[in-house]
């Protein structure tokens, strides 16, 4: 199986900052990915290598094609939303339905319509009279219309209260993503999006740090909520991160045998955003 996104020494410097520094990565296809990191870890580089905004140095795929030359085939292929709306504001809900209908040769005019059917939208209305959230919803269904292989998402959400970002991944899953489908999502409101995550990237400084999918994750790292009189048992098999709640200390391990880790305390998966962090301390010091 061909993957979708396929990174051999990928690296972009501005000046004398290593934005991305040598990556190697591999995305197949059907796969739900989230690129997560601090600000200026390399995120955003990353996305617009990908979609042929950016130089860079090493290899890139994507799709098969090289986004660096081949960028209005890859266009035909690829999908994009971000925090930033680039509609203009004077264009109105049906002129934008035209006018994707009139340059992208994979958009369905009628499931977009469809889409816009279930929102408060009304063709008449301009971009400047929507809320953020109905902007959103207006772009989701511009692009949701197009059959693509890809759908890269910076920050799709940024913004939005809790009813709309709800609603954001919820119409994602059930009317965009399918086994043909490929989704690159970067957020930081990771608590949100773990639950459609079928794989992990970690980047930190312009390289990746974890690389894995969900399954190992869970596979490979645990939480242990342990009693004061075990702590220093705990520490003795090197914990990656240590926090307390409760007066107690609750430690994150990475590939230690879960049957030890049973004698110390309580087991638990850990949630991304607890990775997260004790993957990226030190960061921000």
């Amino acid at each position: 199986m061909t993957a979708v996104v396929h990174a051999n020494g990928l690296s972009k410097r501005y000046g004398t900052t290593a934005a991305l520094d040598s990556v190697n990565l591999n995305i197949e296809p059907g796969r739900i990915v989230g690129l997560v990191g601090p600000n200026g870890a390399g995120k955003t580089t990353a996305l617009k290598a990908i979609l042929g905004l950016t130089e860079f140095d090493g290899e890139l795929s994507v799709l098969g094609l090289d986004p660096r030359t081949h960028r209005y085939q890859l266009m035909q292929q690829v999908c994009f939303i971000a925090d930033v709306a680039v509609l203009p504001r004077w264009l109105r809900v049906s002129e934008a339905v035209d006018f994707v209908a009139g340059v992208h040769p994979r958009f369905s005019r009628e499931k977009c319509q469809a889409l816009l059917a279930r929102t408060k939208l009304k063709p008449t209305q301009r971009v400047r009279e929507l809320s953020k959230g109905m902007i959103v919803q207006l772009h989701l269904a511009l692009v949701m219309a197009i059959d693509a292989k890809l759908l890269v998402l910076d920050e799709p959400t940024l913004g939005l209260d809790i009813l709309y970002r709800k609603e954001f991944y919820q119409n994602l899953l059930n009317d965009y993503f399918d086994e043909q489908k490929t989704i690159i999502v970067t957020t930081h409101q990771i608590e949100e999006v773990e639950h459609i995550l079928t794989d992990l990237l970690f980047i930190r400084d312009g390289k990746i740090v974890l690389d894995a999918t969900m399954d190992q994750v869970g596979e490979r790292f645990a939480e242990v909520m342990v009693n004061p009189d075990k702590a220093d048992a705990a520490r003795a098999l090197k914990p990656i991160y240590e926090r307390q709640i409760f007066g107690k200390s609750i430690f994150l391990f990475d590939g230690i045998d879960r049957a030890r880790l049973a004698e110390l305390g309580e087991l638990h998966k850990p949630s991304v955003a607890d990775l997260f962090v004790a993957t990226m301390k030190g960061t921000y010091s």
